[in-house]
């Protein structure tokens, strides 16, 4: 658990369910804190937790989880493709172009010719065409001038990703749908998980360096003290 104000660790929390965040919730209500807004996934433990114990809050989806699913949604595409295609030079097309696939189009190196190999894998597929497609449409939704517009463009990416009836793209559709309200709120609470995200690579990093913790408990200290050190290499 992180304070995005403040850029620091408040809790840490053992394992990965809603039971790890049970001591969080302890501290918030002993010190009377009112949270405003939590940047979360979608994982339904943690929604049910926030919606629980700060039901006032404002919840938001965080936007690199929702592209993070839909690029594991494309690479499955692409997978299936390959396992069922017969033909020689399609597959061949198709082995090696997941990273093409899910590169953001300035992100493309032209001097190794990425640009070029993409589009020959789009030409040869119409179910990877759609769903690239789809991909960059749906990066479009947090360039909106505001949550209306942003509604109108994920109204019509669900609509679109419908038609295409492509079933793992349906599963897509399922899941903003359910989670509507909580994405469009980013713009509404513009926050996002991305420094928590920051936190993990330096928590992996402190890991590494110390070759693992086999206490825990000074494992999660040195955790929280990450943010004091930053603090006092400023000064």
């Amino acid at each position: 658990m992180y304070d995005l104000d403040k850029g620091v660790v408040l809790q840490v929390g053992k394992g990965k369910g809603s039971e790890a965040l049970v001591p969080f919730w302890k501290r918030i209500k002993i010190n009377k804190v009112q949270i405003e807004s939590v940047a979360i996934d979608m994982s339904p433990a943690y929604i049910l937790s926030v919606k629980t114990n700060a039901p006032k809050a404002t919840m938001v989806f965080d936007h690199f989880h929702i592209i993070k699913k839909l690029n594991e949604t494309i690479s499955k595409i692409r997978r299936d493709l390959y396992n069922k295609e017969k033909d020689k030079v399609i597959k061949k097309s198709l082995k090696g172009s997941r990273w093409l696939l899910l590169k953001n189009p300035e992100n493309l190196n032209l001097e190794k010719g990425e640009d070029s190999r993409l589009e020959k894998v789009l030409e040869t597929n119409t179910t990877l065409f759609y769903a690239y497609y789809l991909k960059e449409e749906l990066r479009e939704l947090w360039n909106q001038d505001n949550i209306r517009d942003a509604s109108k463009l994920l109204k019509q990416w669900i609509e679109e990703a419908n038609e295409t009836e492509i079933p793992q793209l349906k599963k897509m559709v399922e899941l903003l749908t359910k989670h509507k309200t909580g994405i469009l709120n980013w713009y509404k609470c513009n926050i996002s998980t991305g420094p928590l995200e920051g936190i993990n690579n330096k928590i992996k990093t402190l890991k590494r360096q110390a070759y693992g913790y086999r206490d825990l408990d000074f494992f999660m200290l040195k955790i929280k003290a990450m943010h004091q050190d930053i603090y006092a290499k400023c000064g």
